[in-house]
């Protein structure tokens, strides 16, 4: 929970007004950074209106930000980037990167800008029905799962093994899908009902409330991966060298003892 708060807090500060930025930029997209929001927390009607008022219009974004703000923003970036590679770390019990490692954070932004913004997408590029509802559901789930899959193993630098973070990956997204569900019941109702009580004051926590799940899913996701590979039948740890010696350095020792 301290770290999916931590996730908030960065998220909220460092990739928020990045993301504000590079959905004003994208002349395809309609309604900028609340349409990510909107589609993560599963909102409509009202609730939707709400949050997209919260944020700004994409010309005034994009009319006040000079080349200095947007290299700051892209610094501010690559912390929350950070953040996330360090709970990774904790989660497997891995040392600290070392410095000149920052360019993984860098690429690992630019996917997750592109992951965001596939996932918004995909709801005017597949259209309303049935069949193409289906449709994006089987490509989300393929696309998160790939990405949670994926995200660990870059950061890591490779220092675990694709097989261990799969079930990390299938973890985080089914916590994400339970969080949409949830917020959706949830967040919706509380958004209307603080945004008359407290105006954009109230749209921010509850919006930050989200972002801690949001943490909280993606740190909780990889630790039961970690614990469902460790756990697993047919799981063969990791033998240390210093704790189980080579035979024949057995064998001289006993060679020296007689």
């Amino acid at each position: 929970m301290h770290r999916a708060m931590g996730f908030a807090a960065l998220g909220l500060v460092t990739l928020a007004p990045l993301l504000i930025v590079v959905a004003a930029a994208l002349p395809i997209q309609e309604r900028g950074f609340a349409l990510w929001i909107v589609d993560g927390m599963g909102l409509s009607g009202r609730p939707a209106d709400a949050v997209q008022d919260l944020f700004a219009a994409p010309s005034k974004v994009l009319s006040t930000t000079s080349v200095l703000s947007v290299v700051l923003l892209a610094l501010f970036g690559v912390t929350f980037a950070g953040s996330v590679q360090t709970g990774y770390e904790k989660v497997w019990d891995l040392s600290a990167g070392r410095w000149h490692t920052v360019w993984r954070r860098v690429v690992w932004l630019v996917a997750l800008t592109a992951y965001l913004f596939a996932e918004a997408q995909s709801v005017a590029v597949l259209g309303s029905g049935t069949l193409r509802s289906w449709g994006r559901i089987g490509l989300s789930s393929l696309l998160g799962v790939l990405f949670f899959w994926w995200a660990p193993r870059f950061l890591l630098g490779g220092r675990v093994p694709w097989r261990a973070l799969l079930p990390g990956a299938i973890a985080t997204l089914a916590g994400l899908v339970g969080l949409r569900l949830f917020s959706s019941l949830v967040f919706s109702p509380l958004i209307v009902s603080n945004a008359v009580s407290y105006g954009s004051v109230g749209t921010v926590l509850i919006v930050t409330s989200w972002l801690i799940g949001v943490g909280f899913v993606v740190f909780g996701g990889a630790l039961v991966g970690r614990y469902w590979y460790v756990h697993e039948p047919h799981h063969v740890p990791h033998l240390h060298p210093r704790t189980h010696p080579h035979p024949r350095s057995r064998s001289r020792s006993r060679s020296r003892r007689r």
